[in-house]
């Protein structure tokens, strides 16, 4: 059989959510909404941590760039939709899509090491109390955040490059509102056997690891918790990793309930739903679930606006 070349495909088309007309401008609507929600959540709590000095603690410095994280994570997918829904053209170009591609493996591996790092402070301050201050020194945690950085930009760039090598035929369909990797590889007519087993290689290196710390970590905070004999201080030392429990507990089950899915028994839209949980409906709810219960983040974010409604020219 004749093998198609990449340089001969131009664009693909991305199929969305919905073919109905009727549901277009609905879903631009929720998207959009959606969209500016979690970029404004995401920018409040920078703003929160940059401009409080009480807020310069390891915890809310891996917040910072967890919000900073997710607001990219959504701009990769999410403008590009509302575009294509708007203007009612669903292509977007071979580089654009290898562009988007590697922008989601990026800030979704990225999402991935920050949360095990987020879990790793939690778990030094809950039970290396004494020692927490030596131990999350800022260099580590430049460190910790910049490997994440380097890990993740590794990950993307070794499954972009090898899809750059891959030949593509005729159909162009993305049954998707991104380009998603693995809906890419099912476009190809050409031998994906290496793009496999490296999956299997960086899920076990840079999924199995960071997991088993994550497990790791929390184990020892809960059983550390349990310690503890009165019950108000059990529920100090809980409420301080309250809000990343539930962040990683909704991230996980999510991802890997899309793709632990049979694929055969499930139609291209119900598992294009399924994602949008975790690709917009997520990184929108992560900004309120650290701040609203948290006394600190209103405390700053009500700081940082008084400071700017005094200094403001008057009328």
């Amino acid at each position: 059989m004749e093998r198609g070349n990449q340089t001969g495909i131009s664009e693909f088309l991305l199929l969305g959510l919905s073919n109905r007309a009727e549901q277009q401008q609905l879903l631009f609507v929720l998207f959009l909404c959606l969209y500016l929600l979690g970029v404004l959540g995401g920018l409040l709590i920078v703003l929160a941590v940059s401009s409080d000095p009480q807020l310069h603690t390891p915890m809310y410095f891996f917040l910072a760039n967890f919000s900073l994280a997710d607001i990219c994570f959504l701009s990769t997918t999410v403008p590009k939709m509302l575009v294509n829904i708007q203007t009612h053209d669903k292509s977007i170009s071979y580089a654009g899509c290898l562009a988007q591609m590697y922008f989601f493996i990026l800030f979704s591996s990225l999402d991935h090491f920050l949360l095990t790092g987020m879990a790793y402070d939690r778990y030094k301050a809950i039970c290396c109390p004494l020692h927490y201050t030596t131990i999350m020194s800022p260099r580590l945690c430049a460190l910790l955040v910049a490997g994440s950085w380097i890990f993740s930009s590794l990950h993307a760039l070794t499954h972009t490059l090898l899809v750059v090598r891959l030949s593509f035929c005729t159909n162009r369909e993305i049954l998707h509102f991104f380009c998603e990797f693995y809906q890419i590889l099912k476009l190809s007519c050409s031998s994906i056997v290496i793009n496999e087993v490296m999956v299997f290689v960086f899920t076990g290196v840079f999924g199995v690891g960071p997991i088993t710390g994550l497990l790791f970590s929390y184990v020892h905070i809960i059983s550390t918790i349990l310690r503890i004999p009165s019950a108000g201080g059990r529920w100090k030392a809980f409420s301080t990793c309250g809000s990343h429990l539930s962040v990683v507990s909704l991230f996980y089950s999510t991802t890997l309930g899309t793709y632990l899915c049979p694929t055969p028994t499930q139609t291209f839209n119900k598992g294009s739903i399924v994602s949008v949980l975790y690709t917009v409906v997520i990184p929108t709810m992560n900004p309120f679930i650290y701040s609203l219960r948290n006394k600190n983040m209103k405390m700053a974010l009500r700081n940082a606006f008084n400071r700017k409604s005094v200094f403001s020219p008057g009328f």
